[in-house]
């Protein structure tokens, strides 16, 4: 699992970390609104005090806390999947990509 830095450093300090799904942006809206609510809601999140964490699964790796380079390429490409918790195990095994649901997300943030 890969935590982005500023996900590290808010759980180092102690700070809250906002977990957030990522289905929204591959399957909830179309291009490119999906990139714009997508950076909207984590701005909300900033701006009260907290630091967001989108998670998706890139190439068989889970990423909590997206770069602008990895919220761009999971909102522009057409082969990512959706995944809930039961296509966890079968997305990271076929090194897949994926958007996570809201259950994912939450077993995701979890560990």
């Amino acid at each position: 699992m890969h935590l982005h830095p500023s996900v590290q450093n808010a759980i180092r300090d102690g700070s809250p970390v906002v977990a957030l799904e990522s289905t929204i942006i591959s399957h909830g809206l179309p291009r490119p609104e999906n990139i714009r609510v997508a950076r909207e809601i984590e701005s909300i999140v900033s701006s009260n005090g907290a630091t967001p964490a989108t998670i998706a699964i890139l190439d068989g790796e889970i990423f909590v806390g997206l770069t602008n380079d990895q919220l761009e390429s999971v909102a522009n490409r057409d082969d990512v999947v959706k995944a809930s918790v039961r296509d966890l195990p079968i997305v990271l095994a076929r090194s897949g990509t994926a958007t996570t649901t809201v259950a994912a997300t939450s077993i995701i943030a979890q560990r």
